[in-house]
This record gives structure tokens, sequence and C-alpha cells, in this order.
């Protein structure tokens, strides 16, 4: 699955890995729903740096579409908030 983190590129994670994903896309959408800025943070840190240990990145001139697509590690809350679907970042 490609995965585009916003302002960095893309990595294409396997498919079984996605699961360690979903957990931490989890951690980021309750620490969303409780208001609590530093459980944001820590949390959506380490969605990214799991997703750039997981995924084999992809040449910058590479087109591949993004089936995925997740924040910057400065996004805000607001902003990660508006990117969430009915499933979070993260589809299960």
């Amino acid at each position: 699955m490609i995965v585009r983190i916003m302002g960095e590129g893309q990595v294409d994670v396997a498919p079984g890995d996605l699961a360690g994903l979903n957990e931490l896309d989890e951690k980021v959408e309750q620490a969303i729903e409780s208001g609590d800025e530093t459980a944001f943070r820590t949390a959506l840190h380490a969605l990214l740096d799991q997703a750039r240990k997981i995924g084999k990145p992809l040449p910058d001139d590479d087109l591949e579409p993004s089936e995925l697509i997740l924040p910057p590690s400065d996004a805000t809350m607001d902003e990660v908030k508006a990117m969430l679907g009915d499933e979070g970042l993260i589809p299960d």
C-alpha cells in the first residue's frame, strides 16, 4: 500500500504491517477526542515514525497514486481532525 507522508514523500507499506499503524492511528484519534495536545503530538510522531520504519521509500520521481495520506509531523490537532474519516487516518 502506497502511503504519502505530507511534505516528505511516499513509502510502500506491506499489507501485514497496517494493523500496527491502525493501533497508532487510534491513539491519534483518542488524543484529538480528549483534546490532549501532548498525547496527540506523541501519538502522531509515533505513527509517522512507524510508517517511515516499516515502509520502503519510493523515489521522488515515482508517480504511484497514494492510497493513504498521513499528515506532516508539524500538523495541528485541527488539521489532523479535518483529515480524519469515519475510520481514522488509516481505514481498517
